[in-house]
Protein backbone atom coordinates (compact mmCIF):
# COMPACT_ATOMS: atom_id res chain seq x y z
CA UNK A 1 0.00 0.00 0.00
CA UNK A 2 1.19 3.28 -0.62
CA UNK A 3 2.65 5.39 2.10
CA UNK A 4 3.82 8.94 2.88
CA UNK A 5 5.64 8.82 5.92
CA UNK A 6 7.11 5.32 8.11
CA UNK A 7 8.90 5.19 11.05
CA UNK A 8 10.05 1.93 12.56
CA UNK A 9 9.74 2.27 16.40
CA UNK A 10 9.66 0.22 19.40
CA UNK A 11 6.32 1.46 21.06
CA UNK A 12 5.91 3.19 24.64
CA UNK A 13 5.42 0.28 27.17
CA UNK A 14 6.63 -3.14 25.21
CA UNK A 15 10.17 -3.62 24.19
CA UNK A 16 9.00 -6.84 22.99
CA UNK A 17 7.61 -5.24 19.57
CA UNK A 18 9.04 -3.89 17.02
CA UNK A 19 6.63 -1.35 14.78
CA UNK A 20 6.17 0.25 11.49
CA UNK A 21 3.25 2.98 11.29
CA UNK A 22 2.68 6.72 9.79
CA UNK A 23 2.90 9.12 12.25
CA UNK A 24 -1.02 10.32 13.26
CA UNK A 25 0.56 13.86 12.75
CA UNK A 26 1.17 14.23 9.28
CA UNK A 27 3.49 17.01 9.70
CA UNK A 28 4.86 16.33 13.23
CA UNK A 29 8.62 16.41 12.87
CA UNK A 30 9.18 12.90 14.86
CA UNK A 31 12.73 13.06 15.75
CA UNK A 32 12.54 16.26 17.67
CA UNK A 33 9.13 15.54 19.02
CA UNK A 34 10.44 12.73 20.57
CA UNK A 35 13.60 14.61 21.81
CA UNK A 36 11.48 17.03 23.62
CA UNK A 37 9.87 14.02 25.41
CA UNK A 38 6.63 14.38 23.47
CA UNK A 39 4.12 11.95 22.63
CA UNK A 40 4.03 10.69 19.12
CA UNK A 41 0.97 8.27 17.65
CA UNK A 42 1.14 6.27 15.07
CA UNK A 43 -1.31 4.56 13.15
CA UNK A 44 0.38 1.04 12.87
CA UNK A 45 0.54 -0.80 9.81
CA UNK A 46 0.72 -5.08 9.48
CA UNK A 47 4.24 -5.13 8.29
CA UNK A 48 7.14 -5.83 10.40
CA UNK A 49 9.43 -4.03 7.52
CA UNK A 50 9.31 -0.49 5.75
CA UNK A 51 10.32 -2.86 2.67
CA UNK A 52 6.98 -4.74 2.85
CA UNK A 53 4.75 -2.38 4.68
CA UNK A 54 1.49 -4.00 4.20
CA UNK A 55 -1.61 -1.86 5.34
CA UNK A 56 -3.25 0.01 8.38
CA UNK A 57 -4.72 -2.08 11.13
CA UNK A 58 -7.11 0.53 12.66
CA UNK A 59 -4.72 0.19 15.72
CA UNK A 60 -2.69 3.15 17.29
CA UNK A 61 0.42 2.66 19.02
CA UNK A 62 3.22 5.67 20.78
CA UNK A 63 6.57 5.84 20.04
CA UNK A 64 9.01 4.92 22.73
CA UNK A 65 12.25 4.46 20.44
CA UNK A 66 12.69 4.95 17.05
CA UNK A 67 14.82 3.18 15.29
CA UNK A 68 17.08 3.49 11.61
CA UNK A 69 13.97 2.74 9.35
CA UNK A 70 16.03 -0.64 7.88
CA UNK A 71 17.57 -2.92 9.49
CA UNK A 72 21.33 -3.79 9.42
CA UNK A 73 20.12 -6.94 7.74
CA UNK A 74 18.25 -5.05 4.94
CA UNK A 75 20.72 -2.47 4.33
CA UNK A 76 23.79 -4.53 3.85
CA UNK A 77 27.06 -2.82 2.58
CA UNK A 78 26.13 1.08 2.48
CA UNK A 79 27.08 2.88 -0.15
CA UNK A 80 28.47 6.19 0.09
CA UNK A 81 29.00 9.13 -2.17
CA UNK A 82 32.00 11.50 -1.40
CA UNK A 83 32.37 15.13 -2.45
CA UNK A 84 29.67 15.55 -3.73
CA UNK A 85 28.34 19.30 -3.12
CA UNK A 86 30.09 22.09 -4.60
CA UNK A 87 30.87 24.00 -1.84
CA UNK A 88 31.97 21.05 -0.18
CA UNK A 89 34.58 20.83 -2.35
CA UNK A 90 35.41 24.14 -2.12
CA UNK A 91 36.40 24.22 1.38
CA UNK A 92 37.85 20.91 0.97
CA UNK A 93 40.34 22.18 -1.03
CA UNK A 94 39.90 19.41 -3.98
CA UNK A 95 38.54 19.76 -7.64
CA UNK A 96 35.28 18.51 -8.65
CA UNK A 97 35.10 15.20 -9.43
CA UNK A 98 33.75 13.78 -13.26
CA UNK A 99 32.44 10.96 -11.89
CA UNK A 100 30.92 9.76 -8.41
CA UNK A 101 33.34 8.80 -5.53
CA UNK A 102 32.07 5.63 -4.01
CA UNK A 103 33.46 4.36 -0.63
CA UNK A 104 31.37 2.01 1.54
CA UNK A 105 30.21 1.38 5.15
CA UNK A 106 29.60 -2.23 6.62
CA UNK A 107 26.21 -2.90 7.84
CA UNK A 108 27.41 -2.84 11.28
CA UNK A 109 27.72 0.82 11.26
CA UNK A 110 24.17 1.46 10.81
CA UNK A 111 22.51 3.28 13.72
CA UNK A 112 19.28 4.07 15.56
CA UNK A 113 18.87 7.75 16.08
CA UNK A 114 18.03 9.60 19.11
CA UNK A 115 17.73 8.07 22.24
CA UNK A 116 20.36 5.38 21.06
CA UNK A 117 23.32 7.09 21.57
CA UNK A 118 26.01 7.51 19.12
CA UNK A 119 29.31 6.18 19.77
CA UNK A 120 32.80 7.29 19.32
CA UNK A 121 35.60 4.54 19.24
CA UNK A 122 37.74 4.68 22.31
CA UNK A 123 40.77 4.48 19.61
CA UNK A 124 39.72 7.37 18.21
CA UNK A 125 38.94 9.88 21.13
CA UNK A 126 42.66 10.71 21.44
CA UNK A 127 43.31 12.14 18.44
CA UNK A 128 39.84 14.68 18.81
CA UNK A 129 38.92 14.36 15.49
CA UNK A 130 35.47 12.80 15.51
CA UNK A 131 32.90 14.31 12.88
CA UNK A 132 29.89 14.65 11.61
CA UNK A 133 28.80 14.84 8.10
CA UNK A 134 25.03 15.64 7.27
CA UNK A 135 23.18 13.84 4.44
CA UNK A 136 20.24 12.54 2.31
CA UNK A 137 20.05 9.13 2.14
CA UNK A 138 18.40 7.17 -0.35
CA UNK A 139 17.05 3.74 0.15
CA UNK A 140 15.91 1.55 -2.60
CA UNK A 141 12.86 -0.60 -3.04
CA UNK A 142 13.62 -2.99 -5.50
CA UNK A 143 16.83 -5.00 -6.60
CA UNK A 144 18.64 -2.88 -8.76
CA UNK A 145 21.39 -3.00 -11.97
CA UNK A 146 21.99 -1.69 -15.12
CA UNK A 147 19.64 1.20 -14.92
CA UNK A 148 19.29 4.11 -16.50
CA UNK A 149 19.19 7.17 -15.39
CA UNK A 150 15.64 7.79 -16.59
CA UNK A 151 14.56 4.73 -14.69
CA UNK A 152 16.43 4.69 -11.19
CA UNK A 153 13.75 6.73 -9.58
CA UNK A 154 11.71 3.60 -10.28
CA UNK A 155 14.21 1.75 -8.15
CA UNK A 156 13.69 4.26 -4.89
CA UNK A 157 11.21 3.44 -1.95
CA UNK A 158 12.18 6.86 -0.26
CA UNK A 159 14.54 8.91 1.46
CA UNK A 160 15.35 9.97 4.91
CA UNK A 161 18.33 11.98 6.78
CA UNK A 162 21.65 10.50 7.92
CA UNK A 163 24.98 11.44 9.66
CA UNK A 164 28.11 10.01 8.27
CA UNK A 165 30.25 10.37 11.05
CA UNK A 166 34.05 9.92 10.46
CA UNK A 167 37.57 10.25 12.35
CA UNK A 168 39.49 12.64 10.33
CA UNK A 169 43.02 11.64 11.57
CA UNK A 170 41.96 8.02 10.43
CA UNK A 171 40.95 9.41 7.04
CA UNK A 172 43.98 11.96 6.48
CA UNK A 173 46.57 9.23 7.52
CA UNK A 174 45.21 7.03 4.24
CA UNK A 175 43.84 7.15 0.65
CA UNK A 176 40.95 5.05 1.40
CA UNK A 177 38.14 6.20 3.34
CA UNK A 178 35.85 2.58 4.47
CA UNK A 179 37.86 2.73 7.73
CA UNK A 180 37.70 5.71 8.88
CA UNK A 181 33.89 6.07 8.62
CA UNK A 182 33.24 2.22 8.47
CA UNK A 183 33.54 2.15 12.60
CA UNK A 184 30.51 0.46 13.96
CA UNK A 185 27.29 2.95 14.21
CA UNK A 186 28.81 5.27 12.61
CA UNK A 187 25.70 5.71 10.08
CA UNK A 188 22.66 6.78 11.96
CA UNK A 189 19.54 7.55 9.83
CA UNK A 190 15.92 8.75 10.59
CA UNK A 191 13.82 9.09 12.12
CA UNK A 192 11.30 8.24 9.11
CA UNK A 193 11.72 7.32 5.55
CA UNK A 194 9.22 10.17 3.28
CA UNK A 195 8.13 8.23 0.02
CA UNK A 196 9.87 9.02 -3.31
CA UNK A 197 5.95 10.31 -3.98
CA UNK A 198 5.93 12.84 -1.32
CA UNK A 199 9.20 14.26 -2.32
CA UNK A 200 8.68 14.05 -6.01
CA UNK A 201 10.85 13.64 -8.95
CA UNK A 202 14.09 16.38 -7.76
CA UNK A 203 14.82 16.41 -4.25
CA UNK A 204 16.35 19.66 -5.31
CA UNK A 205 13.49 21.51 -3.45
CA UNK A 206 14.77 20.18 -0.03
CA UNK A 207 17.12 22.13 2.40
CA UNK A 208 19.72 20.21 4.40
CA UNK A 209 21.36 22.05 7.93
CA UNK A 210 23.45 20.47 10.41
CA UNK A 211 23.45 21.72 13.94
CA UNK A 212 25.97 21.43 16.65
CA UNK A 213 24.43 21.76 20.23
CA UNK A 214 22.37 24.11 18.32
CA UNK A 215 24.64 26.30 16.38
CA UNK A 216 23.98 26.24 12.67
CA UNK A 217 26.70 24.59 10.72
CA UNK A 218 26.06 23.57 8.06
CA UNK A 219 22.96 25.06 5.56
CA UNK A 220 22.72 24.08 2.16
CA UNK A 221 19.88 23.83 -0.51
CA UNK A 222 20.30 19.89 -2.41
CA UNK A 223 20.45 22.27 -5.82
CA UNK A 224 24.41 22.07 -4.71
CA UNK A 225 24.53 18.60 -5.60
CA UNK A 226 27.23 17.71 -8.28
CA UNK A 227 25.41 14.24 -9.11
CA UNK A 228 21.86 14.26 -8.81
CA UNK A 229 19.68 10.90 -7.17
CA UNK A 230 19.23 9.36 -11.00
CA UNK A 231 22.77 9.93 -11.80
CA UNK A 232 23.96 8.21 -8.42
CA UNK A 233 21.91 5.53 -8.33
CA UNK A 234 22.44 4.72 -12.03
CA UNK A 235 26.23 4.78 -12.16
CA UNK A 236 26.07 2.57 -8.44
CA UNK A 237 24.10 0.23 -10.48
CA UNK A 238 26.22 -0.34 -13.53
CA UNK A 239 27.38 -4.38 -13.54
CA UNK A 240 26.30 -4.29 -9.88
CA UNK A 241 23.46 -5.52 -8.29
CA UNK A 242 21.86 -3.44 -5.59
CA UNK A 243 19.31 -5.34 -3.63
CA UNK A 244 16.42 -4.02 -1.71
CA UNK A 245 16.87 -2.27 0.84
CA UNK A 246 20.20 -1.06 -0.03
CA UNK A 247 20.97 2.34 1.47
CA UNK A 248 22.80 4.96 -0.31
CA UNK A 249 24.44 7.85 1.43
CA UNK A 250 24.39 11.07 -1.14
CA UNK A 251 27.83 13.43 0.10
CA UNK A 252 27.92 16.32 2.49
CA UNK A 253 27.56 19.75 1.78
CA UNK A 254 30.26 22.63 3.05
CA UNK A 255 30.71 23.43 6.98
CA UNK A 256 32.08 19.77 8.22
CA UNK A 257 34.33 20.54 11.52
CA UNK A 258 37.55 20.07 10.11
CA UNK A 259 37.09 23.02 7.45
CA UNK A 260 36.22 24.85 10.02
CA UNK A 261 38.10 27.57 11.73
CA UNK A 262 38.80 27.04 14.69
CA UNK A 263 37.40 23.49 13.84
CA UNK A 264 34.26 22.14 15.20
CA UNK A 265 34.73 18.33 16.11
CA UNK A 266 32.58 15.85 17.96
CA UNK A 267 32.51 14.84 22.20
CA UNK A 268 31.20 13.31 24.45
CA UNK A 269 27.90 14.82 25.46
CA UNK A 270 27.10 16.95 22.31
CA UNK A 271 24.21 16.65 20.33
CA UNK A 272 24.39 17.02 16.42
CA UNK A 273 21.12 17.35 14.25
CA UNK A 274 20.87 16.47 10.66
CA UNK A 275 17.63 18.67 9.73
CA UNK A 276 16.17 17.61 6.30
CA UNK A 277 13.28 20.00 5.15
CA UNK A 278 10.11 19.45 4.45
CA UNK A 279 8.91 15.66 5.12
CA UNK A 280 11.55 14.18 6.69
CA UNK A 281 12.68 16.18 9.65
CA UNK A 282 15.32 16.38 12.08
CA UNK A 283 17.80 13.10 12.99
CA UNK A 284 19.22 13.40 16.70
CA UNK A 285 22.24 12.06 17.68
CA UNK A 286 23.78 12.34 21.06
CA UNK A 287 27.58 11.58 21.10
CA UNK A 288 29.00 9.27 23.90
CA UNK A 289 32.78 8.21 24.36
CA UNK A 290 32.80 3.87 24.03
CA UNK A 291 33.31 2.86 27.36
Amino acid sequence: MPFSRLVRFVPKGDDSKVLIGEPVDSQIDVGAAVRKGEDVEVNVYSGTSVLDAGSPTGNKATIGRILSPVTAQEAGTIRCIGLNYKKHAEEAKMSIPAIPTLFLKPATALADPYPAPTIIPKHTIESDSADYESELAIILGKDCKNVSEADALDYILGYTACNDISDRASQFAQTQWCYSKGFDGSCPIGPVLVSKEVIGNDVGGLKLRGLKNGKVVQDSPLTDLIFSVRQIVSFLSQGTTLPKGTVIITGTPAGVGFARNPKEYLHDGDEFVVEILPHIGSLYNVLKNEQ
